[in-house]
């Protein structure tokens, strides 16, 4: 019984740490759905802001996964692939967008398409003006987002028996066949996965936009930039915007982890 009281009064402080951590991720959240009232919502949705700057952003993230999908795939596969120091080094490349402030992402990105930047002449030669444009956006979009899935599908990748290619290739497949054949359908859950973090991340970038981009209605303002417009004019307007950001992020984590647990259900390399 001493033991057992002992073992309690030892969980306490552990109990006590995880609940406030838990409380500071979860009471803003509730704090946001609170704050708003059904009429404020439908008045915040109606605000000239909201729908250019949803549209903009569901078009610049649809682009930019896309975009992430199709050249991280390949890298994430040649990263799994390959044990060298050179992948490793790589590794370490791709990742850096994630822990660069995205304010430093910005200003670099302005570094390279910027008039005065490393590519100015050249896009200027070609009378070209990328930032402040919706390309800017995209740019944005793909450089902090792309190591959350090439992350993600390198690690499914790695999961994947090698045995399995070695038999798609005595049966006649290519190194190519058997990778769409064999290693994708393999790994899907994870490059799924990656690809709605991609998303995600795409969805809520701010910082490297906002420097490289600009704030321009209809061309270069996505949600989160949104935000910052409407605070200074209509707060409700701000409070809609938000909520549909945190109501894509919920039912994205959603269906993540439902897709997720059917597919793994069903076997690694079935089809939804």
């Amino acid at each position: 019984m001493a033991r057992s009281s002992a073992r309690n009064a030892g969980r306490l402080p552990l109990a006590l740490a995880g609940a406030t951590l838990l409380a500071i991720l979860v009471v803003p959240v509730a704090a946001l759905v609170l704050s708003s009232s059904p009429r404020d919502l439908a008045a915040g949705v109606q605000h000239p802001l909201f729908g250019p700057a949803l549209w903009l952003s569901l078009r610049t993230t649809i682009v930019s996964l896309l975009i992430v999908v199709a050249t991280g795939t390949p890298l994430a596969w040649w990263l799994a692939a390959t044990k060298s120091r050179s992948a490793r080094f790589v590794e370490i490349l791709v990742d850096l967008p994630i822990v660069m402030p995205p304010a430093v992402v910005g200003i670099a990105l302005l570094e390279t398409f910027g008039r005065a930047g490393l590519f100015g002449p050249f896009l200027q030669y070609w009378q070209l003006q990328i930032p402040f444009s919706t390309i800017a956006v995209i740019l944005a979009q793909v450089t902090v987002s792309a190591p959350f899935y090439v992350q993600a599908a390198a690690a499914a990748f790695r999961r994947v028996d090698p045995d399995l290619l070695l038999v798609a290739r005595t049966l006649g497949q290519s190194a190519t066949g058997a990778f769409v054949r064999v290693a994708v359908p393999m790994a899907l859950p994870g490059l799924i996965g990656g690809a709605a973090l991609a998303w995600a991340r795409s969805l809520g970038e701010f910082g490297a936009t906002l420097l490289f981009a600009g704030n321009l209605p209809g061309t270069t303002q996505t949600m989160p930039l949104a935000i910052l417009l409407a605070l200074e004019s209509d707060v409700r307007a701000a409070l809609a915007i938000s909520l549909v950001l945190a109501a894509a992020a919920v039912l994205l984590l959603l269906a993540l982890r439902v897709a997720t647990a059917r597919q793994w259900a069903r076997g690694p390399g079935a089809e939804f």
